[in-house]
């Protein structure tokens, strides 16, 4: 098994959606089923002095590293997961974190309440999204409307957004994305946790044998 080499960074921070991004976190960590097992690696990022912090769950997670630390050319994607801080302004640091990310060509997913901070630093405008709601992002005033596509996730120019009732179809593009499993694998896996059928397993355990 390879040591890691790539490095996908979860931002983090008191009140964070911790179910948003569980199944993207496990996939890439993990090295089941990946087309090079064991080359992904997830490291968690939050503001400076946060320390501890909780999610939404009740989860104490002590994050890896500070947002000031974090630069675009050292991450294969910035996950920003959703909470309440959002709704009220909060966390523009690593919105304008992820804008730096997209305006150097690098990669960002963001899910739920996190599309809102991408909306309040122009973000969205030029690119196709989603979010809760159309309603929900135009309460911040954005001048992206007219970008907003209605399906539970979009990709756009290194942007995956997603609704916060769609983590599934959220890390099924993250890994689509990284090109973490091959495609038939990626569709076994994805039709596993949407159907909760084993027969699904059976076919991502088959595919991984033959390879």
């Amino acid at each position: 098994m390879n040591a890691p080499d790539r490095t996908v960074h979860l931002y983090l921070f008191d009140g964070f959606a911790d179910w948003e991004a569980a199944f993207a976190t496990a996939g890439i960590q993990q090295p089941d089923f990946q087309q090079t097992p064991g080359r992904w690696q997830v490291k968690t990022v939050a503001a400076a002095g946060a320390g501890l912090v909780r999610s939404a769950g009740g989860l104490s997670v002590l994050p890896d590293m500070r947002l000031d630390s974090l630069f675009p050319q050292d991450s294969e994607l910035l996950i920003l997961p959703g909470g309440p801080g959002w709704d009220v302004g909060e966390h523009m640091k690593a919105a304008h974190k992820a804008k730096d990310f997209l305006d150097q060509g690098r990669r960002v997913a963001a899910i739920c309440g996190a599309t809102a901070g991408l909306a309040r630093v122009g973000a969205l405008d030029q690119r196709r999204h989603t979010s809760n709601a159309a309603s929900y992002l135009n309460g911040t005033g954005y001048a992206g409307g007219d970008q907003y596509v209605d399906e539970p996730v979009v990709l756009d120019q290194g942007l995956i957004t997603a609704g916060g009732m769609a983590p599934i179809e959220f890390a099924r593009a993250i890994f689509e994305t990284l090109d973490i499993y091959n495609a038939e694998t990626l569709e076994a896996w994805y039709q596993l946790y949407k159907t909760g059928k084993s027969a699904w397993f059976a076919r991502m355990a088959q595919r991984a044998s033959e390879d």
